[in-house]
């Protein structure tokens, strides 16, 4: 039997620590990657090269890269020091005041990559072999994407709800997001990424920015489907704090009813959180009803770096390690 199969869902800082996480249990993992951020420099190579944002797949790329699992599976201290150098390459910004200014050079390197071979998959795919990176990244949909939120709070009457658009100015408003919908509203899959899904053998959803970063992949009708046909075994991840911007004053529980809101055919197994995030008594069992609603069990473990609003990726592999009775396999458990 060869390596069983993950699937992480994500964006950004989030899923940069489930890739992290999950590449513990396993070297077959593959991530699966918004494309709808319009800010910094992934925003400024979308507007003037008609490319999907490559800086939530750059960083997918970095996870990859750069796990202490991966690390520890090279086979010397001078492999291990290159690997490290090049994931850091990728991540480096450009100082300065001129045009490259803020752009990683991985955002660069994907970018131009991608238009030489036509296809960013394919980029993807060839970034990976020039790294000896195990794991694959890929992107939610072929095409960039354009977040549109319904905000209530901008104006005198609480009532009234604005439309916002763009990621940016979503994750950085000062009212209350209310639903959020893609555009173009049935955008097309990644082939790729539903063949992922459907060969899985288990699915990670979170954590990360909520509106932006993780209800956007129940939106992809195809990817959505894809998901309900799957197999896979599914666990949610539940946000340690509320973010500020998209989801001030969130407790746990309204997380689940907002993702539960946008997507109430999507079915997990397993709602993981953080136990310092919902304290013990009447909120933990709402918890557990909000979790009932995608046929899901609820599972309260330590999962924050201390005095972080970080998640450990070790604590995180071992409670889904856990989950399975062990089954995984933890393929290290320190860093090298």
């Amino acid at each position: 039997m060869g390596e069983r199969k993950i699937v992480a869902l994500g964006g950004g800082h989030g899923l940069y620590a489930t890739l992290t996480a999950m590449r513990y249990l396993t070297r077959d993992v593959t991530a699966v990657v918004t494309v709808a951020d319009d800010g910094g420099s992934s925003g400024r190579m979308r507007a003037e090269l008609d490319v999907i944002p490559p800086g939530d797949l750059r960083m997918a790329l970095a996870a990859l890269m750069t796990a202490p699992a991966a690390v520890a599976d090279l086979a010397d201290d001078r492999d291990r020091a290159r690997r490290v150098l090049w994931a850091e390459a990728l991540q480096h910004r450009f100082r300065g005041r001129g045009a490259l200014a803020g752009h990683p050079v991985g955002n660069l390197l994907l970018a131009g990559l991608s238009e030489l071979v036509g296809d960013p998959v394919a980029a993807l795919d060839e970034l990976r072999e020039i790294f000896d990176v195990d794991g694959r990244v890929l992107p939610m949909s072929l095409v960039p994407l354009d977040i549109e939120a319904d905000v209530s709070g901008l104006e005198s009457d609480p009532r009234i709800s604005r439309c916002i658009r763009g990621q940016v100015a979503v994750a950085t408003t000062p009212g209350k997001v209310r639903r959020v919908r893609l555009l173009p509203e049935r955008p097309p899959s990644c082939e790729q990424a539903l063949t992922a899904i459907t060969e899985a053998d288990l699915v990670v959803l979170g954590p990360g920015s909520w509106f932006s970063s993780v209800i956007p992949h129940v939106l992809v009708p195809e990817q959505l489907a894809a998901l309900r046909r799957s197999r896979a075994a599914k666990v949610l991840v539940v946000n340690l704090a509320p973010e500020p911007g998209e989801t001030p004053g969130f407790s746990v529980e309204r997380h689940l009813h907002v993702l539960h809101a946008h997507a109430d055919a999507f079915r997990v197994d397993h709602v993981v959180v953080d136990s310092a995030s919902v304290p013990a008594g009447r909120e933990r069992e709402y918890l557990e009803r909000a979790a009932a609603l995608f046929g899901a069990t609820l599972h309260v473990g330590d999962l924050a770096v201390p005095g972080k609003h970080v998640h450990d990726p070790e604590k995180l592999a071992q409670l889904i390690d856990s989950l399975y009775e062990g089954t995984w396999n933890l393929l290290s458990k320190t860093s090298p």
